[in-house]
């Protein structure tokens, strides 16, 4: 990886860690909280590509494995990464991955809604799917009960989406995905 690269990676770890600041919100009925740090998530795919995007999120985690309060309300350390965020948490890489992958595929023809439809599919359903059961396993839950409390961060992960598509339009010009299109 070229030292630009490693930058940016690093970068967008400190972005999502910046997002953790801004303060969670809890609900009564299901224990992880809404956050703000699945916008970077889906921003990280969007603008950094497949590559830059998951590695910045394995930094991401490894500073919050190591204590670092990264995470949304200044948590961090492993038992965050063992209790019922662990689903969600660890599926970020794997997200910002496919993101990245898929807005590599579409970047000649990009446009808002497709990126838009991507951070749905993978920023919005996939972590989704990976987070809640893994909360309803963790929490003795019913994985179904986990799924429709999760229904819970829709709307929230929806506007999320849709901010993370239009900036990423507005930062297309200087995206690495942009440059490796050229140099290709």
């Amino acid at each position: 990886m070229k030292t630009k690269e490693l930058v940016y990676a690093a970068l967008f770890a400190a972005f999502i860690a910046v997002l953790g600041l801004i303060p969670p919100l809890p609900l009564a009925f299901i224990p992880v909280p809404i956050t703000a740090q699945t916008l970077g998530v889906m921003l990280a795919g969007c603008f950094l590509g497949k590559r830059m995007a998951a590695f910045s999120l394995i930094i991401f985690i490894i500073l919050a494995a190591i204590g670092l309060p990264v995470l949304a309300g200044g948590r961090g350390g492993l038992a965050v990464l063992v209790g019922p965020s662990a689903g969600y948490i660890f599926s970020w890489p794997i997200a910002a991955f496919c993101i990245g992958w898929a807005s590599e595929k579409i970047w000649p023809q990009v446009k808002t809604w497709k990126l838009l439809l991507i951070n749905i599919v993978f920023g919005v359903i996939f972590v989704s799917l990976i987070g809640a059961p893994v909360m309803a396993l963790i929490t003795n839950t019913s994985i179904w009960a986990g799924l429709l409390g999760a229904v819970s961060y829709l709307p929230g992960d929806l506007i999320k989406a849709i901010i993370a598509a239009i900036v990423a339009m507005q930062l297309k010009a200087i995206s690495p995905i942009e440059e490796k299109m050229h140099n290709s």
